[in-house]
């Protein structure tokens, strides 16, 4: 029983923040708000803190799911589950192209060329109206109800049933995620990242890896777009933006890279903090700003790394605890 807790000590944490939000907020939409951006904080870490790649491209997949999940839904009678699953794949299947066209680059080579891209496609669907909507965006996306063989397993009438639905979502990608990076490729990952020239003399294709990663990455953040999309009604221009890319990344780094469980906390923070000074001070983005100074300044590790020594100081023995004071003295 202790190693069954041990192994999955994180997919647990996961399943736990889902069943605290519900308690800890009153709005539904503000929860399904908090796992939605987790979803596309995972995909970010995993390009970033596991193959590090710093992407500015996270919005492309972001809108690409938005996109996909919004046409389809309102000018087909596919159903919801159906167009989850080719949003997906359309994520995809757009990393795959992105980073066929980046990972070639290193450094801030790679990070401008994924930043172009963003901005390509943000044009691309800005000049586009009778597909994207273009700068209206696809409005009136519809919130269908999940069915099963024909039977209605969530109505998704409201905004804790769509929570429920989304929960549901995040807890499946999350475990799916983690047994990848335990796997021997996240390890790999891991080794491509401090290291790739020792890792191409043993044998391994970095680039082969990267794109896997790259693929990976999209899916999970084309379903956060696609939940995104589905829950607010509507497709805005700005889901495929490189502001976009900007807050996905940004969640991903304030939470903490490396670790997936530290992207739930950084979606938590960014989406409750903000909400909470917004309704403060209508220029809440200049507290907001002074905030994320404050953990860039004194949380090198994100919120995950303050947390993780916070646990080590509070659980260290007594005799440890006394001797690592004398030391800081």
């Amino acid at each position: 029983m202790i190693s069954f807790l041990k192994r999955n000590r994180y997919l647990l944490m996961a399943v736990l923040s889902v069943l605290i939000l519900p308690v800890i907020l009153t709005s539904g939409s503000l929860a399904s708000e908090v796992l939605i951006f987790a979803l596309a904080a995972l995909g970010c870490n995993l390009l970033l803190g596991y193959a590090g790649l710093l992407s500015f491209g996270q919005g492309i997949f972001f809108g690409i799911g938005s996109y996909t999940l919004g046409i389809l839904l309102t000018r087909t009678g596919l159903p919801m589950t159906f167009v989850l699953v080719l949003a997906i794949v359309m994520g995809a299947a757009v990393a795959g192209l992105v980073g066929w066209l980046a990972i070639r680059q290193k450094g801030v080579y790679f990070v401008m060329l994924t930043l172009a891209l963003t901005q390509m496609f943000y044009f691309l669907a800005y000049s586009t109206p009778e597909l994207t909507g273009g700068d209206n965006g696809l409005l009136d996306i519809p919130m269908l109800p999940l069915t099963v063989f024909g039977h209605t397993v969530l109505p998704n009438k409201t905004a804790w049933e769509y929570y429920t639905f989304v929960a549901i979502l995040f807890v499946l990608a999350y475990w799916a995620l983690q047994r990848v990076v335990d796997s021997i490729f996240g390890r790999t990952l891991l080794a491509i990242r401090d290291n790739p020239a020792r890792a191409t003399a043993l044998g391994y294709n970095i680039i082969h890896f990267k794109m896997v990663a790259f693929m990976l990455s999209g899916a999970i953040t084309a379903l956060a777009g696609a939940l995104y999309a589905m829950m607010t009604g509507i497709a805005p221009l700005t889901s495929i933006n490189y502001h976009m890319s900007e807050v996905i990344l940004l969640v991903t780094v304030l939470g903490g890279t490396g670790k997936l469980i530290a992207s739930v906390l950084g979606a938590a923070f960014y989406v409750i903090v903000s909400d909470w000074l917004s309704h403060l001070w209508p220029r809440w983005l200049l507290l907001f700003g002074l905030l994320l100074m404050a953990v860039s300044l004194y949380m090198q590790g994100g919120l995950w790394g303050a947390c993780r020594a916070l646990g080590a100081m509070w659980f260290q023995p007594r005799g440890a605890r006394n001797e690592t004071k004398k030391e800081a003295s």
